[in-house]
């Protein structure tokens, strides 16, 4: 049996309902349309079957596939909604509030069990993270303790369960990251992996798919270098078997973004002062592939990990990168221009960009691309509304088989758009001369498209220092014998000399030039003393 198309879910100022996934792109009739702008939060469950909203008055729970109401709660406050990874409990929460007088108000997090088939849960609490066992919440199964623990992160997938931890550093002892595997803490040898950095006021921890390694990312508030506005990021490698490394970015400046491949055997960074490079990196952080540098800020494997997009999202102008990750061939380049969103379908065939507000409130709405670069389904909010949030409904790994990649466009109903181009600004008095095509950056292409150097590589900062060494003793030599042997000098070069040779007199150096000269200048006073 073929698997279901997924559904879109879309919520703005025209209230909240469904649409077809590709090819159709109609109104879903699983979904009764809540009309009105009072949806503030929906989520599906992690395997797509179960929809949780609000609609302002209350929190209803519904099985997508057979259109049943499951559950509704009275929270008209709630604003974020999220299940667990089994789909067994739903938390709400919503802002905490005080009465008039001063007395503590009711709690603001709830938990509620829509089935019973979770494991573990777990918070943190004052240099302690506490375990919850089988929706059991009276009752702590295993505490971690570390001194000014700041923050966790569960392994995703099925037991053994790991956890890493995050320390910032005090007083010149440094920040660091450890592994644990659940429900070992005791014991100075429990940790599965520590990493030490200085360097770092706060950090994101990747798990990969397969809680076999975790990618960290440190972070300073504050560059000490000048160097960047943003602080410095640095991004380590820890592995559950003990390892654990630096990785090396060969550009220096901010690190965007960076991702894990579904298949946990390979990362994609993308980091440096703009245009940016996008690297990928296997197990032993050595670079697998150099994509070069472009206007991106953002990686994103498709589900079955064989397609990477690279995008230039937020200042940039929604330029897009496509490709095939296991050939390394480059699919197509389409522009999403103003896009504040990214997803692919669970499909792994279709991408999703959107504009939407509150970050930009003009020109809102969605489009629906193949990977071609064909646009397939487009929807323009009208001038007087916003979209608020769009999204995929999610599918378990497996659902869609990995299917063959295409670099020929797919075939649309859609029209083309040509993407705008802002012209730069041009003072009044070079407004009627000719424009020169210059530019701030020189892009760096991929490896894999990088002309031959041949024999002609450039030489390295030392080797050019000796090369320029050697030319000024050969010219100091030269300008000895043309005053020892007059006639030498007045003998005409050959005629094959190239023309951008250095001269004999100079080295191309200015300093070394200057010691040529003073050179000479002594010699002439001493020989007329």
């Amino acid at each position: 049996m073929a698997p279901s198309t997924p559904l879109l879910t879309v919520r703005g100022s025209e209230g909240l309902y469904m649409v077809n996934g590709p090819p159709h792109f109609t109104e879903s009739t699983l979904f009764p349309r809540e009309s009105g702008k009072n949806c503030k939060v929906y989520t599906f469950s992690k395997d797509g079957t179960l929809f949780a909203w609000g609609n302002g008055e209350k929190i209803n729970v519904t099985n997508v596939t057979n259109k049943g109401l499951l559950h509704s709660f009275d929270l008209p406050k709630a604003v974020c909604l999220e299940f667990s990874p089994k789909n067994t409990v739903l938390a709400t929460w919503q802002p905490y509030t005080t009465s008039k007088d001063g007395t503590a108000g009711i709690p603001n997090l709830q938990l509620y069990d829509v089935k019973t088939d979770e494991t573990v849960c777990a918070r943190n609490v004052n240099n302690e993270v506490h375990f919850f066992e089988n929706n059991n919440f009276n009752t702590i199964a295993n505490k971690l303790h570390l001194q000014k623990i700041n923050d966790f992160v569960l392994s995703p997938g099925p037991q053994p369960y790991k956890v890493a931890v995050y320390v910032p550093g005090s007083k010149g002892a440094p920040s660091f990251v450890r592994l644990y595997q659940y429900p070992n803490f005791d014991g100075p040898h429990a940790a599965l992996a520590n990493k030490s950095f200085f360097k770092a006021d706060k950090v994101t921890m990747l798990w990969n798919k397969k809680a076999t390694a975790v990618l960290v990312i440190a972070s300073t508030d504050v560059d000490k270098t000048g160097a960047s506005y943003y602080g410095e990021q640095t991004l380590h490698y820890i592995a559950a078997n003990g390892e654990s490394a630096v990785v090396q970015l060969p550009k220096n400046g901010p690190i965007y973004d960076v991702v894990w491949n579904s298949s946990s055997t390979e990362f994609c960074a993308v980091y440096g002062f703009m245009p940016a490079k996008a690297t990928i990196f296997n197990l032993k952080c050595d670079p697998v592939f150099d994509f070069g540098t472009g206007p991106r800020n953002a990686a994103y494997y498709s589900p079955h990990g064989h397609i990477l997009v690279l995008a230039g999202f937020g200042n940039l102008r929604g330029q897009m990168e496509v490709w095939d990750v296991k050939n390394y061939k480059l699919i197509s380049k389409p522009v999403a221009s103003d896009s504040t969103y990214f997803a692919w379908c669970p499909d792994g065939e279709h991408i999703l960009t959107a504009t939407c507000a509150p970050r930009l409130r003009v020109n809102n709405g969605y489009k629906i691309w193949h990977y071609t670069g064909s646009v397939l389904h487009k929807y323009d909010v009208p001038s007087n509304g916003e979209l608020w949030q769009v999204s995929w409904q999610p599918f378990l790994d497996g659902i869609f088989p990995v299917k063959a990649i295409t670099y020929q466009a797919v075939p649309s109903d859609v029209p083309s758009e040509e993407p705008k181009v802002a012209t730069a600004y041009r003072p009044p008095a070079l407004r009627n001369k000719p424009v020169t095509n210059s530019k701030l950056h020189e892009e760096e292409p991929p490896q894999n498209m990088k002309p031959q150097a041949g024999n002609d590589k450039p030489l390295s900062k030392t080797a050019l220092k000796n090369q320029r060494k050697h030319e000024a003793k050969k010219a100091a030599k030269q300008e000895a014998r043309n005053e020892k042997s007059p006639d030498l000098a007045t003998t005409p070069a050959p005629q094959s000399t190239p023309r951008n040779t250095v001269s004999q007199s100079t080295s191309g150096d200015p300093e070394i030039d200057k010691k040529i000269k003073n050179l000479k200048k002594n010699k002439q006073q001493l020989g007329n003393s």
